[in-house]
């Protein structure tokens, strides 16, 4: 298109005959662009794409380089200035291997020193000259493209490592972020997530809005098992115990946490006093069908579970997180009071209600 361009103000501008000694020359360069174009308008191996591009670069230098020569006069030299200077503006925007563009870079030279030495206005000395002083040209934009291949190249590989350090940085804190909130032996909720969960609900101006009941859960003579069976036991005891009760709750509804020892914390939004008596007394019995062995225990032969249950019910006054937990914490006391092994609700006339 450019060549097209040229030649037709070149028709304009210049004497007929110029004119027509410049048109067959400038046919070979359509011809070569286009072939190149084809060549590299899909991916293909690799020595095609180099083969063709250094090929076509040739035949469009020797093109420019021709019109000049079947010019003659001034525009002889001009088109091989003309020349070099398309194949610097190549080397420049083509991102291809260096031994590509040190091939382009020759191949420029070899053609300017060629039409140079045949130049007959320019002795030898004159055009050898002329040549080692483009070529210092030439050799610094090869520097300067490599050069800054090099440092692309180092700019890609800094930021796919920092890429790469940021993920593993945000897995690592993601991880961190679950062993802070996780359980490490039974491997639910712990105390610190717990409680933050319990200041999520309670909000400052509007407590629970749906209400919610609170469950304390502890095992029945846990310190005699861990002395008559061992402390593996002890910790086989604590994670079934947690699993059934995780698959007691309803999921992603419920929120179960470990709240020390062995004692679990169990929230239940949105649920009424009934129904969280109903859920504890469903994982107290699960606890016991499970049968899991302690023998020293003064229940009974297998291991059971004490549950206090307290609820703070949709637009009642307003309690903090501390007393339903102290509530629930009481009721609690009274399960084990009565025996152990069974479920207990906090109500309002009860001793510390």
């Amino acid at each position: 298109m450019l060549d097209g361009v040229t030649l037709g103000l070149n028709a304009i501008l210049l004497p007929l005959p110029i004119v027509l000694s410049m048109l067959l020359p400038a046919c070979i360069l359509p011809p070569s662009a286009l072939a190149t174009a084809f060549v590299w308008r899909k991916p293909r191996a690799s020595w095609l794409q180099g083969l063709s591009l250094i090929a076509g670069m040739f035949f469009i230098l020797l093109s420019v380089a021709l019109v000049g020569v079947s010019a003659g006069g001034a525009f002889y030299e001009r088109h091989l200035n003309i020349m070099l200077v398309v194949a610097i503006t190549a080397m420049i925007i083509f991102a291809v291997p260096m031994a590509w563009t040190v091939m382009i870079a020759a191949s420029a030279l070899g053609l300017y020193l060629f039409f140079q030495l045949h130049n007959p206005g320019l002795d030898l000395g004159s055009a050898v000259a002329a040549t080692l002083f483009f070529a210092s040209g030439v050799v610094a934009t090869v520097v300067a493209r490599r050069t800054m291949t090099i440092l692309a190249q180092k700019a890609f590989l800094l930021e796919l490592r920092d890429r790469s350090r940021v993920a593993e940085l945000a897995d690592a804190n993601a991880r961190l972020e679950l062993l802070a909130r996780t359980d490490p032996l039974t491997g639910i909720a712990n105390r610190r997530w717990m409680m933050e969960m319990l200041n999520r609900l309670w909000g400052i101006d509007e407590p629970c809005p749906e209400g919610a009941s609170l469950l304390m859960c502890d095992i029945d003579q846990f310190k005699n098992l861990n002395d008559s069976l061992g402390h593996a036991e002890g910790d086989r005891c604590l994670v079934k115990v947690a699993g059934i009760i995780q698959s007691s709750v309803r999921h992603g509804r419920d929120h179960v946490a470990r709240y020390g020892g062995e004692e679990f914390l169990v929230l239940l939004p949105g649920l009424d006093g009934e129904e969280a008596v109903a859920v504890a007394d469903n994982i107290r019995k699960r606890v016991e069908a499970a049968s899991l062995p302690n023998p020293a225990s003064r229940v009974a032969p297998y291991v059971t579970l004490s549950i206090g249950v307290a609820t703070h019910a949709p637009n009642s006054q307003a309690i903090s997180v501390e007393e339903l937990q102290r509530q629930a914490d009481a009721a609690l006391y009274l399960a084990k009071q009565a025996g152990r092994n069974r479920v207990a609700r906090h109500k309002a006339d009860l001793p510390g209600a």
